[in-house]
């Protein structure tokens, strides 16, 4: 049910034109890189394994789901989608 929440939240932030920011927790990242498996176009990572955001952590709408799906599939629970504004 996590993933609902999470897109009636995007959908509200879309609805007010705001921008969605990935965030990544770098104290929480373990380098497990399921993130940037499943969204380069969002994540990489460093020469340890630690993720980080791409573009200043802007989410495109055309991205929006994958984003949703790399929060989802974080095991240490390092990675937020937030609000731009």
């Amino acid at each position: 049910m996590k993933y609902h929440r999470d897109r009636e939240r995007r959908n509200r932030f879309a609805e007010k034109g705001n921008q969605l920011k990935l965030v990544i927790d770098s104290d929480l990242c373990q380098g497990h890189n399921r993130c940037y498996a499943l969204a380069p176009e969002l994540v990489d990572v460093d020469d340890y394994g630690q993720a980080f955001a791409l573009n200043d952590g802007e989410v495109p709408a055309e991205l929006e789901d994958k984003a949703a799906l790399i929060v989802d599939n974080c095991p240490e629970f390092a990675i937020k989608v937030e609000s731009g504004e």
